[in-house]
């Protein structure tokens, strides 16, 4: 049982931790504070913001699940970074008016900002099959 409890530790720990750094690159990359935003009550930067957490982990919890190296988690998890931020700014340029939509409240435009990062995460996990 303790045996098993390290690994576990390890990726929980890690996964954990890439979370959290995926949040501050990607907050850093919109033009935008969502932890303001939604602070305030921004429905639009929440699901936004939501969306891409949720993206992200569907490929964090596919390479844990599927690749029993740590270094290769660690990989994976670095690539879907990129891919998520690299979403959001496909998106941001194709819809100009996104960001300030977001920045307004516009919950619709947030919510397909949300749906369009969390599809390319599944997507992303996908992948990894």
């Amino acid at each position: 049982m303790i045996d098993a409890a390290v690994p576990y530790l390890a990726y929980l720990l890690s996964a954990l931790m890439m979370l959290a750094v995926f949040l501050v690159l990607y907050t850093r990359v919109t033009r935008f504070d969502e932890l303001k935003l939604i602070r305030e009550g921004n429905a639009a930067a929440a699901l936004s913001l939501g969306g891409a957490i949720l993206g992200f982990s569907c490929t964090l919890a596919f390479s844990i699940a599927l690749h029993a190296s740590w270094h290769l988690f660690l990989v994976w998890s670095a690539a879907a970074m990129i891919v998520q931020v690299v979403a959001y700014a496909c998106v941001a340029r194709a819809l100009r008016h996104m960001n300030q939509a977001i920045h307004d409240g516009n919950a619709a435009m947030g919510g397909v900002m949300g749906a369009i990062s969390a599809g390319v995460g599944v997507i992303n996990a996908a992948c990894l099959t």
